[in-house]
């Protein structure tokens, strides 16, 4: 089994990066966040020679998640439990024995900020649904754009860095305490010490990707069950050399089960 997380940066704008990515990797999953666009506009007929199922919640112009399946998805629930905003930053379903939970966890804006608030209360409310659902044999894996980076390695330049919305410690304490639950990340299960690992860089940066001057802010995690079973995790960089691509890439993970 291959899942795959992207943050798209506007869904219409990388239906072909996408159908690409589909087409040459073949994932049994493929989560999105940061779709951009309003359910009645989602490109969903761009997608249908994939073959893929595709189920999403949106809204106009921010925000936004999606799942790309092979097997139709089952029990979806695309609204975090207790989330009063109600934004578009939840997707869960079933695919088979395995519940797939993509989410695109709010940026935060600025240290002290109503909506840096608002990051801290969504991640809280995120573990608290998890703990209310996670069993000893439960098999879920939870990918999204987090907007965390754990460690100094995570970052480029983490003493400048330190302190800023999407790399300090209460945001780091909030997703610790989520992993905390019996979630693995992925990636470091594999690079465990592996620094200039980067998912996301940003357009504003000179040559920023060229650079390598980047953020790990995307991730795969899973259950003890299937983290046992995880067999490779994977950034694919190749679509960041692309022509207008997106600022972050595509990262996969593939279980033997």
């Amino acid at each position: 089994m291959k899942t795959a997380t992207f943050n798209a940066n506007s869904i219409r704008s990388r239906i072909g990066p996408i159908c690409r990515w589909l087409e040459v990797h073949q994932p049994d999953v493929l989560a999105v966040q940061e779709t951009k666009v309003t359910d009645a506009d989602f490109p969903l007929d761009a997608f249908a020679p994939t073959g893929y199922h595709v189920i999403y919640r949106g809204q106009k112009a921010y925000n936004g998640v999606a799942l790309f399946t092979r097997t139709e998805p089952t029990r979806v629930l695309d609204r975090l439990p207790g989330d009063s905003r109600d934004e578009a930053r939840f997707l869960q379903a079933d695919c088979g024995p395995i519940t797939l939970v993509n989410t695109y966890v709010p940026q935060g804006f600025e240290m002290g900020s109503e909506k840096f608030q608002y990051k801290l209360q969504w991640q809280a409310l995120l573990r608290d649904y998890l703990a209310s659902q996670l069993r000893p044999d439960s098999t879920l894996i939870w990918m999204g754009d987090l907007n965390v980076a754990r460690d100094p390695i995570d970052v480029h330049d983490p003493d400048r860095l330190w302190g800023s919305v999407c790399f300090c410690k209460e945001v780091q304490e909030a997703m610790e305490a989520i992993l905390a639950l019996g979630l693995t990340d992925l990636f470091r299960l594999h690079y465990p010490n592996e620094a200039g690992c980067y998912t996301f860089w940003d357009y504003r940066i000179p040559n920023g990707f060229k650079r390598n001057l980047g953020w790990r802010l995307d991730y795969i995690a899973a259950t003890e069950a299937l983290a046992g079973r995880c067999l490779r995790c994977e950034i694919d960089t190749a679509p960041r050399h692309a022509e207008k691509p997106s600022d972050h890439t595509f990262l996969w993970a593939e279980f033997e089960v």
